[in-house]
């Protein structure tokens, strides 16, 4: 207990014990959340980050026959789970028992709204002792000030809140690991894909 007490609150990412929890990125979303596409980017790069790392991906989303299913743009033809729920968090049965079967001990968590279905995630997560990395850049709400408020609250309560590059390169660890130059492939057009939106 003592060491998983230290690795969450260091924060360290093991791929052997991580999951990726993609919350509520849904086309009826699409026109109202702020910054909506710039989630979706992230989401996308985070998607392919998992199937290159083999790293188990669980998504949720909320109420589906009315908000739709997750956009069209983010892969998750590989996901360990995809499963619709109505409660806010993600926590439902289905992702509990699923996280348990991975043997799961760190969540990297993004999607939306932060200061809804994001934030009881997490505070569900913390509360079952899992160490939490919030990827500022990946979550969003209709009103951005929600967004900027749930991010502080969840770090003040324990999540480690991070970039999805930051983690990315984290779990590869060294630049000798075998994925290493598909990974650095899939920062890179990323970052230009980024730098191509703010034109």
């Amino acid at each position: 207990m003592a060491s998983r007490v230290a690795t969450r609150s260091l924060g360290r990412l093991n791929i052997k014990s991580t999951a990726f929890l993609l919350c509520d990125v849904q086309e009826k979303f699409r026109s109202g959340i702020h910054a909506f596409e710039s989630v979706v980017q992230v989401s996308q790069k985070m998607s392919a980050a998992s199937k290159i790392l083999q790293i188990p991906l669980l998504v949720t989303e909320q109420y589906p026959r009315g908000l739709g299913s997750t956009a069209s743009e983010i892969p998750i033809d590989h996901a360990a789970l995809i499963e619709a729920k109505t409660k806010f968090s993600m926590m439902t049965p289905g992702v509990t028992a699923k996280l348990e079967e991975l043997q799961t001990k760190s969540v990297v968590l993004y999607g939306i709204e932060a200061h809804v279905c994001v934030m009881q995630t997490c505070l569900d997560l913390l509360d079952q002792d899992f160490d939490v990395h919030v990827l500022a850049d990946g979550v969003s709400s209709m009103n951005y000030p929600e967004a900027d408020i749930a991010l502080k609250r969840m770090a003040l309560c324990g999540a480690h809140v991070v970039s999805s590059e930051s983690v990315i390169f984290q779990l590869t660890n060294d630049s000798k690991h075998p994925n290493f130059p598909a990974i650095r492939d899939l920062v890179k057009e990323h970052q230009e894909a980024g730098r191509q939106n703010k034109l």
